[in-house]
């Protein structure tokens, strides 16, 4: 049986439910907002759902699919299992685990502007693996920080499908699109609504609660040579030493689009 729950609606382009810049700041890797959006949503998500919870004897948390290099909902997706572990705690109930769909990308396209059939077009060339003996018979609870067309959802069904997963599944979404009017290209307008050029991308990576995610990486090593060397200058040479790390551990440096600005960090 599947569930799902959404803590904004998204009703209108032009009055946004939730706030848009923190919004943006997340998905580049601010995780004071994941922290923030993450504990409003369990808290709207338990409001609703608290039976669920505590009837179930087993339950597994996943993010979004991804291999190496956590999405922008992986964090968001840690400080849930953290309210919902201690939810659980108090109630006398074992604690929830942690599982991945382990995802091979294949496209460096934005697909933030793309339509569900596009979305769905996109990362069918993907390559997908998940444990079914780990999450078999349990409720699996699949958080993500935004459905515009569920193009996710959609994917994520055809896996559980093709394993052969059984079990209770619930998806938990921060925001959903529920005006089908509106363009699905709303998604960029929300995750670039703060980032406008370099210098916000300087200034998000150098705070303090900054973390690589896929977004950011990607965003980065699409530069060109003038703007990458750039930021190589406003950042310290741990996080361009880490950046290269994470880059290399999901295989961009065997994506033409990808492998310049890598070699501009190696050299």
């Amino acid at each position: 049986m599947n569930l799902r729950y959404s803590l904004h609606k998204i009703h209108s382009a032009e009055n946004c439910p939730f706030d848009a810049n923190g919004y943006s700041y997340f998905k580049f890797g601010d995780k004071s907002y994941a922290k923030k959006f993450a504990k409003d949503l369990f808290d709207g998500f338990i409001a609703v759902h608290k039976e669920v919870l505590l009837s179930a004897a087993e339950i597994v948390i996943l993010p979004s699919p991804y291999l190496s290099i956590p999405t922008a909902s992986n964090f968001l997706c840690f400080y849930f299992k953290k309210y919902l572990n201690h939810f659980l705690f108090a109630n006398n109930r074992k604690t929830c685990i942690e599982s991945k769909i382990y995802r091979n990308q294949t496209y460096v396209t934005d697909y933030g502007n793309l339509d569900f059939e596009q979305r769905v077009s996109l990362i069918s060339n993907d390559t997908y693996y998940v444990d079914k003996n780990f999450i078999n018979n349990k409720l699996c609870i699949f958080v993500d920080d935004i459905k515009i067309t569920g193009s996710h959802e959609h994917t994520v069904n055809k896996i559980l499908s093709e394993y052969q997963v059984n079990g209770q599944f619930i998806f938990v979404y921060f925001a959903e699109l529920l005006n089908k009017d509106i363009h699905p290209k709303i998604e960029n307008f929300y995750n670039y609504h703060a980032i406008k050029n370099i210098e916000d991308i300087v200034k998000i990576i150098n705070r303090p609660d900054f973390e690589f995610n896929t977004r950011i990486i990607k965003y980065v090593l699409n530069f060109d040579q003038e703007q990458f060397t750039y930021l190589l200058t406003k950042i310290s040479k741990e996080k361009v030493k880490h950046l290269f790390h994470l880059a290399i551990s999901n295989n961009y440096h065997q994506i033409i689009e990808y492998q310049i600005n890598i070699n501009r960090i190696k050299n």
